[in-house]
């Protein structure tokens, strides 16, 4: 199984549009160590020509660019990307879908229920792309044991609900519910390997240890280093628990979590003001003491 990092940015990529804290500046000066980051999404395959996408984010156009197996290839009009998945239904995760439009035939997307009723509704992208090429959706069911990608063989997905909060626009804004943010364990179906994938994991809930201590690569949030990291870059005033994220530093912090696992770790979804995203800085020493590796864009994970 071969695991693409497309984008390993959290929300606004890096640099941020409109941002120029220190982070934010110094990979616009070119400084060394310093790479350019899209906002996160991942595409999967066994056989290197079916493609499971998951999350469509605004920066979609440009990661298929960059990323040949994905372009088209076998006819005048076609992709490489067979299904898509959606974890959330947050604007970085979701917006991409609208690039898309122009597909050949509906869009075969697999969500939860929560996830298709915050986009058929407060922010409905679904109805607006039943005007272009449509939306063929697949249900993920969080009481399954699993589930199989017929568009994308050779893969098998267990999800597994994780607390958040829904968006801002959604219906449930204030009411959460199950599958309002998920992780998921892609296992190889002729190897057994398994990646958990969690890019938004505010908290390690006691359901997840299981799961988490069968994979053999844990891809997880690198959101924030401290969870008053926006306070200390003076651009916000939110800590990390409140938007859902598990700081990497702290007591019960991702890398005292991480601590107990086998498993090969490495961190996605990285905030525009973390100082991981120094190649030089202490805080990625002390991970690389620890064992965990930061995402890259172009990042290939093989299994």
């Amino acid at each position: 199984m071969r695991v693409h990092v497309l984008g390993s940015g959290a929300g606004g990529g890096y640099p941020q549009w409109n941002c120029n804290c220190e982070m934010c500046a110094a990979v616009r000066r070119g400084e060394p160590g310093m790479r350019p980051r899209t906002q996160s999404s991942i595409g999967v395959t066994v056989n290197g020509q079916d493609w499971l996408l998951i999350n469509a984010s605004p920066d979609i156009r440009s990661q298929l660019e960059a990323c040949p197996p994905l372009q088209p290839a076998r006819g005048l009009r076609d992709t490489g990307v067979r299904a898509i998945l959606l974890m959330d239904s947050q604007i970085d995760h979701t917006t991409g879908l609208l690039s898309l439009r122009e597909s050949a035939g509906p869009l075969r997307i697999y969500c939860t229920d929560m996830v298709h009723e915050d986009l058929s509704q407060g922010f409905p992208l679904f109805r607006m792309l039943e005007h272009y090429c449509g939306v063929d959706w697949q249900p993920i069911d969080l009481a399954s044991p699993g589930f199989s990608i017929s568009e994308v063989p050779g893969i098998e997905v267990e999800a597994v609900p994780l607390s958040s909060k829904a968006p801002p626009y959604s219906p449930h804004r204030h009411d959460p519910h199950p599958g309002d943010n998920i992780g998921i364990t892609l296992i190889d179906t002729h190897t057994g390997k398994r990646i958990f994938y969690a890019p938004g994991l505010g908290k390690l809930e006691p359901h997840l240890h299981a799961v988490m201590q069968r994979a053999d690569c844990l891809l997880v949030d690198g959101t924030f280093w401290s969870d008053d990291e926006m306070q200390l870059r003076g651009v916000g005033s939110k800590r990390a628990a409140d938007m859902g994220h598990l700081p990497q530093s702290g007591e019960q912090g991702m890398i005292e979590c991480l601590r107990g696992y086998a498993a090969r770790k490495i961190l996605i979804h990285i905030n525009n003001t973390n100082r991981i995203l120094r190649e030089s800085a202490p805080e990625r020493a002390i991970l690389q003491e620890h064992g965990i590796e930061v995402a890259c864009d172009g990042m290939d994970i093989h299994l």
